[in-house]
């Protein structure tokens, strides 16, 4: 028959119990440090650049592995190492990529690959030229800007040299950015724009005021898959917690 002090002898110590638990934390949070680092992160959109494939209030995940990785794949940009590693290939053109803006790098931007290094990208009237060829354009009638529901804009599919396309606004005319000189895309470095071409500041504006070119090494990764999407929600208020939009779950980033 079991005494009581048999059965205390039983039980961990409250020590034990406590050390159980911290190890069963720390492992934990180091696999998810690891699968953050190593392959997908999540962000939210904070602005209306990227409208319409992309809008205020997305849950969008980010995978880390399409480029290699850099500092900036490891949370608080580290600088561990230089350049990128185990990089098998680049951002190609029209791909959507997160990165860390190359005059504040606290801050973190997404916007759509345009110009590859040794590229020249110029803008004439709207319409963007990559090394004189105009990206392939067609019209895909009015609409109201999601972001704006006053402003009226022309969406327009821009198609990718696999033949893929996306959707871009267009407010029309003379707007800044509608018309640029010509952009030498200096080696290792891209040359990125918003797809709300007349409210994005982006690479068509230099480094102190818009995005400029952007080096290879700030690429944190490619943005995959929008998750859900809050519009209006603030953690601070929980009634706002269900203003969910089904209609976007978990829809491809084109």
């Amino acid at each position: 028959m079991n005494t009581a002090q048999d059965t205390a002898a039983a039980s961990p110590s409250f020590g034990a119990q406590a050390l159980d638990l911290i190890v069963t934390l720390a492992t934990a949070m180091a696999i998810a440090l690891v699968l953050r680092v190593a392959l997908f992160e999540p962000f939210t959109i904070p602005s209306e650049s990227m409208e319409p494939g992309l809008q205020t209030g997305d849950y969008i995940v980010v995978s880390k592995w399409d480029y290699g990785w850099s500092r900036y794949s490891i949370p608080l940009g580290l600088p561990l190492f230089s350049g990128r590693v185990l990089q098998s290939k680049g951002p190609q053109r029209g791909d959507v990529v997160v990165f860390k803006l190359p005059r504040d790098p606290k801050e973190t931007w997404i916007k759509r690959v345009i110009g590859l290094p040794g590229d020249r990208v110029q803008v004439r009237d709207g319409t963007v030229f990559v090394n004189d060829r105009p990206i392939v354009q067609s019209d895909d009638g009015l609409t109201q800007d999601p972001g704006a529901p006053d402003v009226t804009v022309q969406r327009k599919f821009e198609h990718r040299p696999d033949g893929r396309a996306y959707v871009t606004f267009d407010r029309g005319p003379f707007h800044d950015g509608d018309d640029t000189g010509v952009y030498r895309v200096p080696e290792g470095n891209y040359l990125m724009m918003g797809d709300n071409r007349d409210n994005s500041l982006d690479g068509r504006w230099p480094g102190s005021v818009g995005v400029g070119f952007v080096p290879a090494e700030n690429i944190v990764g490619q943005a995959r898959i929008v998750l859900l999407s809050w519009h209006g929600a603030s953690i601070l208020k929980p009634w706002t917690w269900l203003h969910v939009d089904l209609g976007r779950f978990c829809q491809l980033v084109r």
